[in-house]
């Protein structure tokens, strides 16, 4: 049963006299008025498309320039949860595909929905976290170092996102009903390393010895369960970062926790049409909707080639713009009257966690990388981790986000810890940039601050998940001569800035730079929520697995006092939530200065900062007391200067049309399990029409002799779109289509299909769509 009521289940267990007078009596108490629903809470879910532009749009993450869209793996969605009392508090937490939130997508998502709904929604009590995939495009973000390699701001990413996250919360609001919540935790042990173990060794012995391992391998998982409908959803915070798709990959993806989000989503929704097994998976570990969708055909396979033979390849034909949206395959297995499942992997403390879980290793030579400084004779370039999957950067995605799938699925199963109490919220607007800290030590007290931000020379030598260039490298606390000579070009730092920062040799001076606009935040929002005795820590980057641990430990302290917590606290941190301001390590891993020391923006007492803050703000919540909002963000939109090149206009070779096949599948052809099927057709450029809730690319199946009905989508890991021009200045564009066909795909005809958009020299916008031949999966 889904509904872990054993109390309500074992009236029915009693005599048939009882349970007649049982009802009888359960009625009469019901009319007057003394029995009340099981709920404490307004639960909604909802979710929307935010995939973005798939071409031209350097990615986000990585800050490699190179590194530019090209292509959809599966499409990025925002999720929201609220929960309200019925006559009291209510909060919103979203979950972006996206590698962090954006302070200034969050001050005008923040503006709509106070047109919207007036002070129900604010700043206050909305928490928007990205999972920190680094396969999403960029230009987003309102400071001038997140927007270098995007060519500054793109509105079209920017957009694209705001609109997700307020549509995903209307849906979220329109759903609201009466309903449960339910936590559970459990470790999941496969799905992350600690990517700088030299670091998290200094911190002391005696607080390591407290951990059985160097990073958090704990899940938290929330199950949400209507009154009426049943489980609606769940979402979860574990650590590990979006990493798996790697710094040259160039189609959009969610990576990791994108893929488990999808393999859950889809899981529930078949999980009672389909035989599983013990823990509700198909043979290949993730679950598929095509066998569900269609009945297997028993033609022979000579007939299926003459039917397929039937359908060749046609001239691409004028669309309307939702022809694509009412295609995709979600939007057919939909029930109207039943809210979506929906299921959120979120970010927590990931700063120093890597999927790439096989461990780091030179590229020329085979052999591990160097320990303190993670470089292959004395250069950070070749040093690499290796995934699951290695050297499939497709399967190490796969492979991270099952696992994460898999331990989901156990957690929601096994859900039976009841959440009640209060919601309840604290937000405050800190500036970090020269915060007073009171630090004490052995029972002395001493009054430190925080510095204007800047990142270290170990910055530039990226991680072994993405490792940067030059002579770079993690582990210096001294800096080079010759790169302090091109970093002054730019700002020298001053004396009273080194000597804050100190150990930290300082590459770029962010917190000082003001031209064109700022470089870097120095006001920061953080927050916490409050669901009954789950709570959760806002905070605006990454924090690493021992300082995450710091923050959690005394938020805790402070909350275990208070008898309207009960014994049972769950205290989870939401990384990457409502701005960014890149790491934040504990003071002992600073002194080392790997690439995550020096990426804490505000100097060695950074994590002190933030944990002396939190406790006020927790001991706000206990007292009930409200807390000073602080000092206001910068709102930069109309500062914003962007570089990338509009889209001029879209052509085709003379007798071509847009969708014309330019490679199709060969002439009776026949495919098996496993085999790629490309498709080539005449294009437009992706960014004329995001396709937003829609599909680039679509396998259809031959349902009787003539109706073609959606199988697969942009959203199935199954199918890449990929996108290219022949040279960068062209009108001339390709769209290829590969579909790697599933183990458990159904036999039968199949077609390829694409959806596109073409712009004219004055500016006008063609909806076109294109269908390969037909061809046969035996």
């Amino acid at each position: 049963m889904e509904f872990p009521f054993p109390t309500c289940l074992n009236v029915w267990r009693a005599p048939s006299t009882m349970r007649v007078w049982t009802l009888f009596l359960f009625v009469l108490l019901l009319k007057s008025g003394f029995v009340h629903s099981v709920s404490d809470f307004l639960i909604g879910l909802g979710s929307y498309d935010i995939t973005g532009p798939a071409a031209d749009v350097n990615m986000m993450g990585y800050a490699n320039a190179e590194q530019i869209a090209s292509g959809v793996h599966f499409r990025l969605r925002s999720r929201a949860f609220i929960v309200a009392q019925p006559k009291g508090n209510r909060v919103v937490f979203v979950n972006l595909d996206a590698c962090m939130a954006s302070q200034l997508v969050v001050i005008k998502v923040i503006e709509r929905l106070k047109a919207r709904y007036g002070d129900l929604y604010t700043e206050k009590n909305v928490a928007i976290s990205g999972i920190h995939t680094h396969a999403g495009p960029g230009g987003y973000l309102q400071y001038v170092v997140y927007t270098v390699t995007s060519l500054g701001f793109v509105r079209q990413s920017f957009d694209v996102i705001v609109d997700g996250i307020e549509q995903s919360i209307v849906q979220a609001h329109e759903n609201l009903r009466p309903g449960s919540i339910f936590v559970n935790k459990g470790e999941l042990l496969d799905a992350g390393v600690n990517r700088s173990p030299s670091a998290y060794l200094n911190n002391p012995a005696s607080e390591r010895s407290k951990y059985k391992y160097n990073i958090d391998k704990e899940m938290t998982l929330l199950k949400f369960i209507d009154d009426q409908w049943g489980p609606l959803g769940s979402f979860n915070w574990f650590a590990t970062h979006g990493t798996s798709m790697s710094r040259t990959n160039s189609l959009i993806s969610g990576d990791n926790k994108g893929a488990a989000a999808r393999f859950m989503e889809d899981w529930f929704e078949r999980k009672g049409s389909i035989r599983m097994d013990s823990v509700g998976f198909e043979n290949d570990g993730i679950p598929r909707r095509i066998s569900n969708i269609i009945p297997s055909l028993r033609d022979t396979h000579h007939e299926l080639l003459e039917l397929a033979a039937s359908f060749q390849s046609p001239p691409g034909k004028p669309a309307t713009k939702t022809s694509s949206i009412a295609r995709r395959v979600r939007g057919v297995l939909r029930q109207v009257d039943k809210p979506r499942f929906v299921s959120a992997f979120c970010q927590t403390n990931c700063g120093d966690v890597s999927p790439n879980v096989l461990g780091t290793f030179c590229l020329d030579t085979g052999l591990p990388c160097d320990f303190n400084h993670s470089t292959c004779g004395g250069k950070n370039e070749l040093c690499y981790g290796q995934g699951p999957g290695y050297p499939d950067e497709f399967e190490s995605t796969r492979i991270i986000g099952e696992r994460q799938f898999r331990k989901a699925v156990e957690l929601f199963n096994g859900a039976s810890e009841q959440i009640k109490g209060k919601v309840d919220f604290r937000h405050a607007f800190i500036d970090f940039s020269q915060l007073e800290v009171n630090l004490s030590k052995g029972g002395a007290s001493e009054v430190v601050k925080t510095c204007p931000a800047a990142m270290g020379f170990a910055f530039a030598a990226g991680t072994t998940d993405g490792p940067g260039a030059f002579d770079f490298k993690q582990g210096d606390d001294q800096g080079n001569p010759f790169w302090k000579l091109v970093r002054n070009l730019l700002k020298t730092p001053g004396k009273e800035q080194i000597d804050c920062h100190r150990p930290k040799p300082i590459l770029l001076d962010t917190g000082e730079m003001k031209l064109p606009y700022d470089w870097a935040p120095s006001i920061l929002p953080i927050q916490i929520l409050r669901v009954g005795q789950l709570v959760i820590l806002s905070v605006p980057g990454e924090f690493t697995t021992m300082a995450g641990r710091r923050l959690r430990d005394a938020v805790k302290t402070v909350l275990s006092g208070n008898k309207g917590f009960g014994s049972s606290i769950h205290v989870v941190i939401a990384g990457l939530t409502n701005t960014y301001s890149q790491y934040v390590t504990t003071y002992e891993e600073y002194q080392v200065q790997r690439y995550e020391g020096a990426s804490t923006l505000y100097g060695p007492h950074t994590l002190s900062a933030y944990i002396q803050e939190f406790t006020k703000l927790a001991l706000a919540l206990i007292s009930g007391q409200p807390v000073e909002p602080g000092p206001q963000p910068p709102d930069l939109l109309n500062k914003q200067i962007s570089l990338l090149a509009p889209v001029v206009m879209d052509g085709t070779p003379i007798g071509v049309k847009f969708g014309d096949c330019s490679s199709d599948v060969p002439k009776n052809s026949t495919f098996k399990r496993g085999d790629i099927v490309t498709v080539t057709f005449w294009s437009g450029c992706p960014r004329n029409d995001l396709m937003t809730e829609g599909t680039f690319s679509l396998v259809e199946f031959l349902q009787g002799k003539d109706t073609w009905i959606p199988a697969y989508d942009d959203d199935d890991f199954c199918l890449r779109f990929k996108w290219s021009r022949p040279f960068k200045l062209s009108s001339h564009s390709k769209a290829t289509i590969e579909w790697r066909i599933p183990q458990d795909v159904t036999p039968g005809v199949y077609r390829i299909k694409h959806f596109g958009a073409a712009k004219g020299l004055l500016g006008s916008i063609r909806h076109f769509t294109g269908s390969s031949s037909a061809f046969v999966v035996a």
